[in-house]
């Protein structure tokens, strides 16, 4: 099977699609991977055939009047630029990343199956939850159910001019003004971050963390037996900043020794007790005793599948919902506003209380219940293929 996987250039989306890749790979499928320049030597050093695509980044839209229409007039230039670097790949499927809408278009007027693959539990608004983004868990009982049905009304209106836009773009390509969606929905994250709801759609599998190392070089820890502590910055540009520094000072004193994975260079000054710079992550969250991380999903999906409990310092976008899930499942502590005192307190805490350990490690007992992304997708082609 010939498969074209297009995704944006943050690293919290392409990590997920070059696993995918490399997934099928492994059994003999043919990926080609379109993303922005950053990724394309990667994936070619991984031996995955890539290509260079534009516009795809998020961060190229920041400072936009209207947010939505800069997001679909991007997905419209996206799909022109696509439809012969696609049509030259000939694949059996598309797969777009949840924010490639472009992708997604560009496949349907090739005729071409498409998948959608979400770096994240599915983010689809649903009659039984409360808006994503909220952080909240489903309203109980009455007043609860009134409750998020209020807080739905609110995000209606939104929702309701993101379609319009989409349907006057989508005709301004020559597609139709309504979407008929993806053949497949792929739900890459650990089925204990997901959240039950009533109208799960019938054509989406939780799939599991699609997990890569984008650094190969390996960082040694400081010596020692004291706790590790390992920090990862958010690399999207709505995480919170300065979470490293604060940390590091939120450390001193409690005797523990720590490592912050970031792709920068290791800064002057750093103490006797901490090690920073590229590195492999999986390596070393397995000496880990706790994470510090901003919240995105790649790197909380990361930790809770090596059983590591966190501390979350979340910033904008999903990152406020993804941290209220950890707490609610018992495996992390939420700190905003970010202060060192707060964060003192809660490595402090994460720490003491074996209870947050097991969480993570029932976190990664759910892996077992996920499906395979490749078996997913072969079975969407077979339906979706002329007999």
């Amino acid at each position: 099977m010939r498969v074209a996987v297009v995704s944006g250039g943050d690293p919290g989306h392409v990590v997920p699609a070059i696993a995918l890749c490399l997934r099928f790979v492994e059994v003999g499928d043919t990926p080609v991977l379109f993303t922005g320049d950053r990724w394309v030597d990667a994936a070619v050093a991984e031996g995955i055939t890539a290509s260079r695509v534009c516009g795809l980044a998020l961060a190229d839209l920041r400072g936009a009047a209207d947010l939505g229409q800069a997001l679909h007039d991007q997905a419209a230039e996206l799909a022109s630029a696509l439809v012969p670097q696609l049509a030259a790949a000939e694949p059996d499927l598309v797969v777009c990343d949840v924010l490639a809408l472009g992708a997604s278009m560009a496949a349907e007027l090739l005729g071409v199956p498409w998948a959608q693959l979400s770096p994240h539990p599915l983010y689809e608004p649903s009659r039984g939850l409360p808006p994503l983004g909220s952080g909240l868990a489903a309203g109980v009982g009455v007043r609860g159910r009134m409750r998020d049905a209020v807080l739905r009304a609110f995000t209606a209106r939104s929702i309701r001019e993101g379609s319009r836009q989409r349907a006057v773009v989508r005709q301004r390509i020559g597609l139709s003004a309504r979407e008929p969606g993806p053949a497949v929905r792929l739900i890459a994250t650990l089925p204990a971050l997901e959240v039950p709801r009533p109208d799960w759609p019938r054509n989406a599998h939780v799939v599991g963390p699609l997990l890569w190392e984008a650094s190969r070089e390996r960082m040694s820890p400081p010596p020692g037996t004291a706790p590790l502590v390992m920090i990862a910055p958010s690399t999207a540009w709505t995480g919170a900043a300065d979470m490293a520094s604060m940390t590091l000072d939120a450390l001193r004193g409690l005797g523990v020794r720590a490592v912050v994975s970031t792709f920068a260079p290791a800064p002057d000054g750093l103490p006797s007790w901490a090690r920073s710079g590229p590195g492999r992550q999986d390596e070393l969250l397995r000496e880990s005793s706790v994470l510090v991380c901003g919240g995105g999903h790649g790197m909380l999906a990361k930790a809770l599948r090596a059983g590591v409990p966190v501390v979350v310092v979340p910033g904008g976008g999903d990152q406020w919902e993804m941290a209220n899930r950890v707490a609610r499942q018992g495996s992390g502590v939420i700190v905003r506003p970010s202060t060192v005192e707060g964060l003192r307190d809660a490595v402090a805490r994460v720490l003491g209380d074996p209870r947050f350990a097991a969480a993570a490690g029932r976190a990664a007992a759910t892996v077992a219940q996920v499906r395979d992304p490749v078996e997913v997708c072969r079975a969407a082609v077979t339906v979706t293929r002329p007999v």
